[in-house]
């Protein structure tokens, strides 16, 4: 991995920023250099919320994203605005349990991933992230699994502790999906 620019986008309230943020701690584990930039609608609830994370072996010259080389997709308006714009050779992950449209794109790979559904029959919808994370992870090698774990354990607030375990499974579901 040189360097990889990555969209998450969807809803508030999906997580959206959250697995990117996670991400982002686990390539600071692992000594890459880093950076996160969350970017909000102007909706108080259930607006666009995105985020970009920039993973990279060497110093990162602007933590700006216009072509991303990885798109994570959680929403229909999402792959409107971002499917376009992922760089040819790039990957694309939809969420398909609520992104019903499909990409026509030939330049590009796409792992469909039915998350929400996943997410439901793992107990917690609001896991779906998770999943997603998940295979962003398996697909790409960005940061290793565990790594990521090991960060969703320090950074899950004393409130979520009880979701940690269901997380993990969920991590490790999107993994297994993204390797079939």
């Amino acid at each position: 991995m040189k360097h990889e620019d990555i969209i998450f986008a969807g809803f508030g309230g999906q997580g959206v920023l959250f697995a990117g943020q996670l991400l982002s701690y686990a390539g600071m584990a692992e000594n890459l250099y880093v950076t996160w930039i969350p970017s909000y609608g102007p909706e108080m609830r259930g607006g666009t919320a995105n985020c970009t994370v920039i993973l990279s072996e060497d110093e990162i010259g602007a933590p700006i994203v216009s072509y991303p080389s990885v798109a994570v997709i959680f929403n229909i308006p999402s792959m409107e605005k971002y499917e376009p714009l992922v760089k040819p050779g790039g990957l694309l992950l939809v969420n398909t349990s609520l992104v019903t449209m499909s990409s026509t794109r030939t330049d590009i790979r796409i792992l469909s991933i039915p998350a929400s559904d996943i997410a439901t029959e793992l107990g917690n919808p609001r896991i779906a992230n998770m999943v997603m994370l998940g295979a962003l992870v398996s697909a790409t090698g960005l940061v290793k699994l565990e790594t990521v774990a090991q960060q969703l354990d320090t950074h899950l607030s004393q409130r979520q502790r009880k979701w940690l375990e269901p997380n993990i499974t969920a991590l490790q579901k999107g993994a297994g999906i993204a390797k079939a």
